[in-house]
């Protein structure tokens, strides 16, 4: 899968459900060996599985690979680019 907004692109790339990667990303919110929450260049995006661990990730570029068991891939708010501000959090 590939699409490309404001000059990025953002992929994700799953190789036999224990590896994967992902460009575009902005953000990474949070993550868990169960889920790892992030921000791409097309919104929330969320990875749940089992013993995730992130491998790599560039600042540089938004690249980023992790390994594990990997269930599922979410997408969220398309409008959603990065992390909210505490009072934008508050009200959500």
């Amino acid at each position: 899968m590939q699409e490309k907004t404001n000059g990025k692109i953002h992929e994700i790339y799953i190789q036999g459900r224990s590896s994967m990667t992902v460009s575009g990303v902005t953000d990474v919110e949070g993550f868990d060996e169960n889920e790892i929450s992030l921000y791409t260049c097309l919104g929330e995006l969320t990875i749940q599985g089992r013993e995730l661990h992130i491998d790599t990730i560039s600042t540089e570029n938004g690249d980023m690979s992790v390994s594990g068991d990997i269930w599922a891939v979410l997408y969220g708010d398309r409008d959603r680019k990065g992390p909210l501000s505490w009072l934008g959090r508050l009200f959500r």
